[in-house]
């Protein structure tokens, strides 16, 4: 009979030292190893620290992290840079180089009789030149406008991007809120659930109650689990996306701070609001300004192609040929070439529609006329976006108003329900249905006030007002 196999052989054991305090020391080490792991297993989130935030705070936040808003705020300094020095166009072209030159023959010109040889081209020659052009026309003034009109756009859509953000981040703050309200009602009415999981054990134990009022209790209850989990998972995500957003990391844990009462409803006239967003929306003021600035650019254009332009032109060209053994100090050996010339001239290629540019300035009027187009629409557009946004808050704050009844309703009935089932004259049934519709009711009572919140603020965003002009009760003036 074989003897079993040693634990030994077929791998290899830790071997520990003889010395006790080297043990011991190992023993410590290891602990202090496994402790460190213990402890960075641990979830992140149960260490860090909750951040409290206000929808204003998170507002900055984003103003300095998020990095779409970057992106525009980089593009916004392009064309600013390019405005603050739009002056360098009257500045000269200037060049300045250096040739030397072998030709491939050299030349031995012709032999005179009494004179010598005329006409001989040294093999080697050494040239400088230093240029200086500046071309000045009309179009010249036009184009410096329309820079500066371009910048006028940057700034536009730098504001409108921004406004976009801030809305963004407003109503997900609103809509989060509304997410925990949820929660919480779900988590009241579980506790509410549980209480009567114990009043039908109670009574089925002293058996007042048969053994299907328990089990239902007990299904009400665990139906709501699902429920809570959901909405515990979707306002991890929303957090996540807000955090994101905000630029900071996924997992930062927020307070948000709960709106204090009910929200402050405020009069509306779809007329006035209809006349501010025409003039103060942030997309129909991009528009608008867009048009401007294309009109000037296609001005400069024509101004480029229909008006002579004017070019002043000197260059210093000094030249020396060979042979090299003269002396290079001497300056009977160099002359200069250079010359100061102003020439007028005007592009004639303009003046054909068939042409390149006469083509370009077409597919200008063309962009022109689509720009128009859109600005019209989205002026059109507007007009239907703010009535059906008057339309939905007033409809938000009725249907809020009328729950705030149903809510007082469906306490009181339930209250009523619960001591009815205590005193054995109602059934499980009947308490589960009345605290089914209150929490249904104040659930809806809070959708159509946070409703009413997000109207607001996308309503602020279309008339161009600071927000919270509307959402803090103010007006519009």
């Amino acid at each position: 009979m074989k003897h079993p196999r040693r634990a030994g052989t077929g791998r290899r054991l830790l071997r520990l030292p003889h010395s006790p305090g080297l043990v011991l020391a190992f023993f410590l080490c290891a602990a202090a190893v496994f402790g460190q792991a213990e402890s960075s297993a641990e979830s992140p989130a149960a260490n860090q620290t909750v951040r409290r935030i206000t929808p204003d705070e998170a507002v900055d936040l984003a103003v300095r992290n998020n990095l779409s808003l970057e992106s525009s705020r980089i593009a916004l300094d392009t064309k600013k840079r390019k405005s603050d020095l739009v002056w360098n166009q009257f500045l000269p072209e200037l060049d300045v180089r250096g040739t030397l030159n072998r030709s491939n023959e050299e030349s031995a010109g012709m032999t005179i009789p009494g004179i010598g040889t005329v006409g001989a081209t040294p093999q080697w020659s050494l040239n400088g030149n230093f240029s200086a052009s500046l071309t000045f026309s009309f179009a010249l003034i036009e184009g410096i406008r329309s820079i500066r009109m371009d910048y006028q756009t940057g700034l536009l859509s730098y504001a409108k991007a921004k406004a976009q953000m801030e809305r963004d981040i407003r109503k997900s703050y609103y809509q989060m809120l509304l997410l925990q309200e949820n929660i919480s009602l779900l988590q009241g009415s579980f506790t509410n659930a549980e209480r009567q999981v114990a009043m039908a054990l109670a009574n089925y134990n002293s058996g007042l109650a048969p053994q299907l009022t328990l089990l239902q209790a007990q299904v009400a209850r665990d139906n709501l689990k699902p429920s809570i989990i959901q909405a515990e998972n979707g306002l991890k995500l929303a957090l996540a996306n807000f955090a994101m957003n905000l630029g900071l990391d996924y997992d930062t844990q927020f307070e948000l701070v709960p709106i204090e009462g009910d929200p402050q409803y405020i009069s509306l006239e779809v007329k006035d609001l209809i006349a501010k967003a025409s003039q103060g929306k942030p997309d129909i003021m991009e528009l608008r300004q867009s048009v401007i600035a294309l009109e000037s650019g296609r001005k400069a254009q024509a101004m480029q192609s229909y008006t002579p332009y004017i070019n002043f032109a000197w260059n210093y060209s000094p030249t020396m040929l060979g042979p090299w053994d003269n002396s290079w100090t001497d300056g009977d050996n160099w002359t200069d070439r250079g010359a100061f010339s102003i020439t007028l001239g005007m592009n004639l290629n303009s003046l054909f529609s068939f042409t390149k540019q006469g083509q370009g300035l077409k597919d200008m009027d063309n962009n022109l006329r689509t720009l128009n187009i859109g600005l019209a629409q989205a002026i059109r557009g507007t007009e239907i976006e703010i009535y059906n946004t008057v339309f939905s808050l007033e409809r938000s704050q009725t249907l809020a108003e009328t729950q705030a009844e149903t809510v007082s309703l469906a306490e009181r009935t339930y209250r009523l329900t619960e001591e009815a089932y205590r005193a054995g004259l109602q059934e499980l049934l009947q308490v589960q249905n009345a605290d089914l519709s209150r929490r249904q009711a104040r659930v809806q009572m809070l959708e159509q006030q946070f409703n009413y919140l997000t109207g607001l603020i996308d309503l602020e965003y279309s008339i161009g007002v600071p927000f919270g002009t509307l959402s803090n009760g103010g007006n519009t003036k």
